[in-house]
């Protein structure tokens, strides 16, 4: 064997094709990849400098004169860096300065391959060009064809006569073809003319001109559309615009038409900078035909990072109507909402000090909300916080200070200032710990518009003194596997006097549901408009079982309740005194019944009977098959059960579904189900629904269907998003 090795600068073998190409579950048929090399002929090919190319040949015949010719048979291999080329002969021809391949073309680059019957190299023009090409883009079985493919030294890789598609070698559900596509590498830009898209032989799609990236980079271009029926406004059509501003900036135009309601505009904006982000949102739908006015949305949220550790938050929300969300929201937990917040914050955290400033509104949008009731808005609330650990003689030193000004078009309004110094003693040993610690809590308001004949200036002082003891019990059990059961009770005793505190105002106070957490809180109350009198013991107990091996916890079991050793005297206007010995027992309970089957629990009772409880059984065998059962009940409020599931028919066909029913109310509140087929290339959703969208129950009804290409887009509804949020582990991802 003769080896002839040329060095020629200035040039490489490109070819890059990167459409998004989103992760598949079925495994598809890959095409065979080109032969061309084992790992020992690589070996012995140099350096693999990328601007050097060099090629070995069984024979080679070289012939002088006016017409002088290399050629070369019994194989021919290239190599320039990391990019191979093959052929069964080339002839090189020194005066055009280009090497002719012929026979059983072969190429490989970076995750690409082509395979021809024939191939130019033009050294000079830094040309490649393909005769009948069959090429396979990535490791996702992205492959196509094309009557000629050309690839220049400057990046562009142009094809002619196209088709494209990701389905195996033998089936061909879905394919682009094109008259012509122009790829440039550098710019990460495809372009195509004459562009069909077929699925099933049947053309979906047409485009003159089409405009792509070939790169994860973003570009500017219309998104896939999505198309369903939204129930009371008719059917849907969306098609977003998505427009790619800067490298920092961009930003979604959606035009949204609702058959029964009109054409919305919707615009969705994001920046990010060295030191900041943020999204605004803006929709709008001119002379809605079903509700007879102009409605709107607007949106924004800011974060911002300075560089004397500052930070600002502001998050703004505004509706045109109280019925915006039910008619145009789309879900019941959307409807649901009564209030939008609008806060601007800037906040700072060192060492020991954090401080706050904030300002806040809302926009109350349930109807049924009375204007007594409605939040006070802030103008301003600023709050400064200390913490110094393992201060003078060990002791754990606070001091938490806050001061804001309630205002609210109706009721008693005006400023509150509230400071609390406490230190703790931490005594802290292997398996268990104590902490004594004392407070004194000092409230003080400055009030308008209230009643005559009361205190426009009250004031409150409380002294608090708690005890916290918690203890942790190890035994190793009788098991093959390590596992060791922990048991862990804790008890915490806290002491506040009474203070009458019938002239102060309620601003932002509420009594929280009791749970494990607010077991142990030393103010039943959430706020610091009422502090409750009370000598009390917290006890409660937790244990679990661990696998020492990995640290998994293999199960969790907590119950405690609080004894109350004094009756108490302090309530919130409009409720009954706490005349009880002890509050309700509280449990929570988690462990797998079995390999693949988890529980989990909450409950909480008296004398009287059960409060509330929540429980969950989830069943899932493997990752694709899910089934939950979960049942919620509150006294005097709400019962419920709800059933979801993600269950496979067949090897390529999936049934979803959920069922969430009020026993209370006798009705479902909402249901869908659905069917999945998912192939190697392609997939389809297809799912009913039928749902409560107004708070007064109003039942609404949707059919959406998608299509899903993969490794190109999705056409119709976006159905993985409501199967992600109404089914309790669900990740299929058909793209």
């Amino acid at each position: 064997m003769s080896k002839l090795t040329s060095l020629i600068t200035g040039f490489s073998l490109l070819l890059a094709f990167s459409p998004a190409v989103a992760q598949q579950r079925l495994q598809c048929q890959a095409p065979p990849a080109p032969e061309i090399a084992d790992e020992s002929l690589l070996a012995a090919f140099g350096s693999g400098d990328p601007d050097t190319i060099e090629f070995q040949a069984g024979e080679v015949e070289a012939s002088f004169g006016d017409d002088p010719t290399v050629s070369m048979t019994g194989g021919v291999l290239l190599r320039s860096g990391d990019r191979l080329a093959g052929a069964e002969s080339a002839i090189y021809d020194p005066v055009a300065r280009a090497l002719h391949l012929d026979g059983g073309v072969r190429y490989e680059g970076p995750n690409s391959a082509v395979s021809s019957t024939s191939a130019e190299f033009g050294y000079d023009t830094g040309r490649i060009r393909f005769e009948g090409a069959q090429f396979q883009v990535g490791d996702r079985n992205a492959r196509g064809s094309a009557g000629v493919l050309e690839i220049n030294q400057d990046g562009q890789l142009q094809l002619a006569d196209v088709g494209y598609t990701t389905c195996p070698p033998e089936s061909e559900d879905w394919i682009i073809q094109a008259r012509d596509i122009n790829l440039d590498t550098k710019t990460g830009v495809g372009t195509a003319r004459g562009m069909r898209l077929r699925f099933k032989g049947v053309p979906i799609l047409y485009s003159p001109y089409l405009s792509f990236p070939i790169t994860d980079a973003r570009k500017s271009g219309v998104l896939a559309p999505e198309v369903g029926s939204a129930g009371r406004s008719g059917n849907e059509v969306s098609l977003p615009y998505y427009w790619n501003i800067a490298e920092n900036y961009d930003a979604t135009l959606t035009p949204r038409l609702l058959t029964a309601r009109g054409l919305q505009m919707g615009t969705e904006f994001r920046y990010l900078t060295e030191g900041s982000s943020g999204i605004a949102q803006v929709e709008y739908l001119p002379n809605d035909s079903e509700y007879n006015d102009n409605r709107h949305l607007i949106a924004f949220e800011h974060q911002m990072l300075f560089a004397n550790g500052w930070r600002n938050n502001i998050d703004f929300s505004e509706v045109s109507d109280n019925q915006y969300y039910e008619d145009l929201g789309g879900s019941l937990s959307i409807s649901s909402i009564t209030h939008l917040n609008r806060r601007m914050s800037f906040d700072y955290y060192g060492d020991h000090w954090s401080m706050l400033a904030m300002v806040q509104d809302y926009q109350t949008i349930d109807q049924a909300i009375a204007p007594s009731d409605e939040p006070y808005r802030r103008l301003p609330q600023i709050r400064v916080d200390g913490f110094w650990p393992d201060a003078f003689l060990g002791l754990n030193a606070r001091f938490n200070s806050e001061l804001v000004r309630f205002d609210r078009d109706v009721g008693v309004t005006g400023w509150r200032l509230n400071a609390v110094p406490q230190i703790e003693i931490p005594i802290e040993r292997p398996g268990w710990f104590l902490k004594p610690g004392v407070a004194l809590d000092h409230t003080r308001y400055d009030l308008d518009n209230t009643l005559p004949g009361i205190d426009r200036e009250p004031s409150r002082t409380l002294p608090i003194a708690s005890m916290d003891l918690g203890v942790q019990f190890e035994r190793l059990m009788n098991s093959t596997d390590g596992r060791v059961q922990t048991i862990e009770p804790r008890i915490l005793y806290v002491h506040v006097p009474y203070r009458d505190q019938t002239d102060l105002p309620v601003f932002d106070t509420i009594l929280p549901d009791l749970n494990l957490v607010q077991l142990y809180r030393k103010n039943r109350f959430l706020g610091v408009d009422r502090i409750t009198d009370t000598d009390q013991l917290s006890i409660g107990v937790t244990s679990r079982i661990i696998e020492t091996s990995t640290g998994r916890e293999l199960m969790s079991a907590t119950i405690g309740q609080a004894r109350y050793l004094s009756a108490q005297g302090v309530t919130i206007p409009g409720q009954t005194l706490n005349l009880a010995e002890t509050s309700d027992y509280i449990a929570e309970l988690r462990f797998p019944l079995f390999d693949n089957v988890n529980f989990d629990v909450g409950h909480q009772w008296s004398g009287s009977g059960t409060t509330q409880s929540e429980a969950r059984l989830q069943y899932r065998p493997e990752t694709n098959r899910i089934l939950n059962l979960a049942y919620r009940f509150r006294r005097d409020s709400l019962e419920q059960g709800d059933l979801s599931w993600s269950w496979p028919l067949a090897q390529s066909w999936n049934f979803v579904g959920r069922y969430n029913y009020s026993f209370r109310d006798d009705k479902a509140l909402e249901q869908f189900y659905g069917l999945e087929f998912e192939s190697c290339c392609w997939g389809l959703r297809l799912v009913s629904r039928r749902y409560i969208s107004t708070r007064d129950g109003t039942l609404d009804s949707s059919v959406g269907l998608q299509l899903v290409l993969k490794g190109m887009t999705s056409v119709g509804t976006a159905a993985g998003k409501l199967l992600e949020r109404g089914i309790l582990g669900y990740s299929r991802d058909l793209n």
